[in-house]
């Protein structure tokens, strides 16, 4: 019991910590001017254009793509119909979150004063990724569900015919959160924080989130438009959380050009290091 009760005390404490790290101002860690100076939108340009395109397809997509594509998906094989309601549930953040939560309450526990240097800051560092995906995918899922509400996009059949200009805003009901789609901005949450830590994962990555978007067009639960607006808010809220990292020096850093370089992370060999480190 008393060795629970100190590894619950380490969890608390250590939990704590880093929600206080990863919030602090940045201004309170001495970056040189260059940094202080680099945001979010240090290149407004760039950012305005692709919220720019993003706006344009979506509208196109309203008018052009959504109901022929709508209706397409119902006249679909029944076999093609029971695949993509197997897989669609696989595009929930939940899959996600859990483990990596989970994974890091269980990191947090551990009795680090009694490893060497190296283990304790190979921890940190694994902590800091763990951590970082957790966020990543969580952060533009809860974003995703609050603004589809807000815009109260009804969902493909509701009010009895496909009607992708259906809105009524503020309605706080499933049938009317369809854009962005949830299960896209989670689904590419998923493809972009994994990416960002496992590049020679992507194509693995980009397969998985492209079938999570197209099945969510098949089982009829939102236009193509909902699953696109989805996507783009999931790669959004990555780049915006991995440049919030980065000023915080967690897990990457940003390079005098503005460029972020991601933090070499503990090697298996560390890892299982570590391991032995705790059996023994």
């Amino acid at each position: 019991m008393n060795a629970l009760l100190a590894a619950l005390r380490r969890c608390v404490i250590n939990v704590a910590y880093a929600v206080k790290r990863v919030t602090q101002p940045i201004e309170n860690y001495g970056l040189h001017p260059w940094r202080r100076g680099f945001t979010f939108v240090d290149q407004p340009k760039p950012l305005l254009i692709a919220i720019a395109i993003i706006a344009v397809v979506f509208v196109f997509g309203m008018f052009v793509i959504d109901t022929p594509a709508t209706n397409a998906a119902a006249r679909l094989p029944v076999a093609v119909h029971s695949f993509f309601n197997f897989i669609t549930d696989f595009g929930k953040s939940a899959w996600f979150l859990w483990p990596l939560g989970i994974l890091f309450l269980a990191l947090a526990a551990v009795p680090r004063h009694t490893l060497t240097a190296m283990s304790q800051a190979v921890l940190a560092s694994l902590m800091v990724r763990v951590g970082f995906l957790f966020i990543a995918i969580g952060a533009p899922g809860l974003f995703a569900s609050i603004v589809k509400n807000m815009i109260g996009r009804a969902r493909p059949g509701v009010g009895g015919s496909v009607n992708p200009f259906l809105f009524d805003p503020f309605h706080w009901t499933p049938a009317y959160a369809s854009t962005p789609s949830g299960h896209g901005t989670a689904a590419f949450a998923v493809v972009a924080a994994l990416a960002t830590l496992f590049p020679r994962a992507r194509t693995a990555l980009l397969i998985y989130g492209v079938l999570m978007l197209v099945s969510r067009v098949v089982v009829r639960a939102h236009y193509p438009t909902d699953v696109f607006l989805g996507a783009a808010t999931g790669l959004a809220g990555v780049w915006l959380i991995q440049r919030w990292f980065a000023l915080q020096r967690l897990g990457f850093s940003v390079q005098p050009d503005g460029h972020l370089v991601q933090y070499p992370g503990p090697s298996v060999k560390r890892l299982k290091a570590v391991a032995r480190e705790l059996l023994a």
